[in-house]
């Protein structure tokens, strides 16, 4: 049986759902262990998140993790997380993108080698520096990881530090939905066998359902509402500047110079206690999750889960499909409640800083 040390893992898990003629019927869930008690556990699976009573667990079992993911699939999440934190000033060198915001976060002040730099490796990082300098800042790269793996020699090579490591974590939006009953057998075999650890694939661009975009998408019986709105508060800009040290005109057109974007606001007794920012990019696939924020004296009531599934379910109505969040491997509180969610590490990042000249 499982344990709890397998929480965060895949896992796949065989259920007694009923007797047929004197047999039992199977069904089997594939997915990650978000969440396992004495009396359920919680599996975020492909098409949402399933809870299934222990005592119907007929077999389960941890597997390996999916494959790491192919180069042009980091390309493509690393573009639309571009697209999701627009940099108002921008340059080109080759596919390489240069992004500049007036030093407002690493992400909007870094380049981003991905694809061809049209020129050698050296030359590149050449210009980089010339770029920045030019613009009287630091030069910095952001390197995904493994992708990025010659531009770091390169890096390493001249000196350049490297900032904390950043997890891209991304989840089928289905998983950020409340859970669906666990799906039933129609004959004395589960619907699909027991993989032997490969299998079970997220669902593709264009699946999701479409319709208006909820302002209030987060209402729980026992709590305050989360409202969605196309445009952030003076309230809400005051959280983002406390989290991010100021907040300049730059900042501003990074947080909203996307076409479909959303702000998410909990109040509790007239003040702000929860924020989050949610974006549809990548060509429609991608919610891009940001500055998910609950103030200290409302922590530890499942507010920042609930300002997630509200955007989640915003995104779904945009017909977004996966989810993506970007965050430092040390911020070990909020990388477990991602966890929880059903979050997984896609790929990784280091921010490389050039030093002083």
């Amino acid at each position: 049986m499982l344990r709890q040390q397998d929480v965060g893992h895949r896992i796949v898990v065989r259920r007694i759902v009923g007797i047929r003629e004197g047999r039992p019927l199977f069904s089997d869930a594939l997915g990650e262990l978000v969440e396992l008690s004495e009396t359920h556990l919680t599996i975020a699976t492909a098409q949402g998140r399933v809870r299934v009573p222990v005592a119907e667990v007929h077999r389960a079992k941890r597997v390996p993790p999916t494959r790491r993911p192919t180069a042009s699939a980091v390309v493509e999440l690393e573009l639309a997380a571009d697209e999701a934190w627009p940099a108002p000033v921008r340059g080109r060198l080759g596919d390489w993108l240069l992004r500049s915001a007036d030093g407002w976060t690493g992400r909007a002040n870094s380049a981003l080698p991905v694809g061809d730099p049209d020129r050698p490796l050296p030359a590149a990082v050449d210009a980089i520096e010339r770029w920045y300098a030019g613009h009287g800042q630091p030069a910095m790269v952001n390197t995904p990881l493994p992708l990025a793996v010659p531009v770091g020699a390169e890096l390493d090579a001249r000196g350049w530090t490297a900032r904390p490591l950043t997890l891209v974590q991304t989840v089928p939006l289905a998983a950020l939905l409340p859970p669906e009953p666990f799906p039933a057998g129609t004959d004395g075999t589960s619907p699909e066998p027991l993989p032997a650890g490969t299998g079970g694939t997220s669902p593709g661009p264009g699946v999701g359902r479409h319709g208006p975009a909820p302002r209030d998408a987060g209402r729980d019986v026992d709590g305050p509402p989360v409202v969605l709105d196309v445009a952030p508060s003076e309230e809400w800009l005051a959280v983002a500047a406390g989290r991010k040290g100021g907040l300049p005109d730059s900042a501003r057109h990074i947080l909203t110079a996307v076409a479909r974007v959303r702000f998410a606001q909990v109040y509790a007794d007239g003040r702000l206690v929860a924020t989050g920012r949610g974006t549809v990019t990548g060509q429609g696939r991608w919610l891009g999750l940001s500055l998910i924020e609950v103030a200290p004296s409302a922590r530890r009531q499942g507010l920042a889960a609930r300002v997630i599934r509200a955007l989640a379910g915003w995104g779904t109505a945009e017909g977004a499909t996966h989810a993506f969040l970007q965050v430092e491997q040390r911020n070990t509180g909020a990388v477990a409640l991602y966890r929880k969610l059903g979050f997984t590490t896609h790929h990784t990042y280091l921010t490389r800083v050039a030093p002083p000249t």
